[in-house]
C-alpha cells in the first residue's frame, strides 16, 4: 500500500535545494538532507531512488511552473516581437527560488556530463520546441532575418533574455556603466537590442560633423580660393 505523500516530499525538495546550492549535488549528504527535512534517509529513497532523481525533482518542481509561463508568453495571440517581450518580462520576474534552480542547472550542466544530457533531454520536451516554433514563425512572416541560421537566432533570443537580467542582478551596481532605471525597463530595452541591433544607424567620426555635398573637400591640388574664383568666372552675367 502506497504511503500518503503529505508534505514530506516538499520538505525533502526544499532541503535538497539548499544543500545542493551550498555543497553541490555530488558533495551534498543525503543524511544531512533528511535531517534538514525532518525525515529519514529511507523516505528520501522512497520518493527519489537516486541522488540524481532528487536533483531533477528539485529542477522539475520549478521548471514546470516556468514552462507554463513560457508557453503563455510565446503564445501566437500576438506578433513575434510582442511574444519575446512577454518572455523577457517573465525572465525578469524570476523569484528567488527560480533563480536558485537556474544557478543549479547552470552549475551542474558544467560539472556533470550525465546531468547535462538529462537536462537537455528534458528541455527538448519543454521550452526548446516553443522557442523554435516562435523563430520559424518569425522567419515566415518577416519578423526575423531569414539570412541568419535558425540556431543563431534561437540562441540569441534565449541568451539575450537570460544573461543581461542575471548580470544586472549580480554585478550591475558594481560597474561604472549606466543601466536601466528599473528592472521593469530591461525587457523592452532587450527587445529593442534584439530587433534593432546595437550599432549606430548613422555613425560619424567622434567630434567631427558629417559633411554634406556642399561641404565636399576640394580636389587634390586645388585650393578653396581657386574653387571660389572658378565659380565666379562661371557665374552668368559677370564680365
Amino acid at each position: 500500500m502506497a504511503r500518503p505523500k503529505g508534505d514530506i516530499d516538499q520538505r525533502i525538495l526544499r532541503a535538497a535545494r539548499v544543500r545542493f546550492l551550498a555543497e553541490g549535488v555530488d558533495g551534498a549528504s543525503l543524511r544531512a538532507v533528511a535531517k534538514d527535512a525532518r525525515t529519514s534517509i529511507g523516505m528520501i529513497y522512497y520518493y527519489f531512488p537516486t541522488k540524481d532523481d532528487l536533483f531533477f525533482g528539485v529542477v522539475e518542481e520549478v521548471y514546470q511552473r516556468v514552462l507554463r509561463d513560457i508557453e503563455k508568453a510565446l503564445g501566437s495571440d500576438v506578433d513575434v516581437e510582442a511574444r519575446i517581450l512577454r518572455l523577457y518580462e517573465r525572465i525578469v520576474r524570476l523569484d528567488a527560488g527560480e533563480r536558485d534552480v537556474l544557478r543549479l542547472v547552470v552549475r551542474e550542466s558544467l560539472t556533470s556530463a550525465a546531468r547535462r544530457e538529462r537536462l537537455l533531454e528534458r528541455f527538448e520536451r519543454g521550452h526548446f520546441p516553443i522557442v523554435i516554433r516562435t523563430v520559424l514563425e518569425g522567419f515566415a512572416n518577416g519578423s526575423l532575418d531569414p539570412s541568419l541560421p535558425p540556431f543563431v537566432v534561437a540562441t540569441a533570443i534565449i541568451s539575450l533574455g537570460a544573461l543581461p537580467p542575471v548580470a544586472h542582478r549580480i554585478v550591475g551596481s558594481h560597474l561604472p556603466l549606466p543601466g536601466p532605471k528599473s528592472p521593469e525597463d530591461l525587457p523592452a530595452q532587450l527587445v529593442r537590442a534584439l530587433f534593432s541591433g546595437i550599432g549606430a544607424k548613422t555613425p560619424a567620426p567622434s567630434g567631427l560633423p558629417r559633411r554634406t555635398p556642399a561641404q565636399s573637400p576640394p580636389k587634390s591640388g586645388q585650393s578653396r580660393a581657386g574653387l571660389k574664383g572658378d565659380r565666379q568666372k562661371k557665374a552668368p552675367g559677370r564680365p
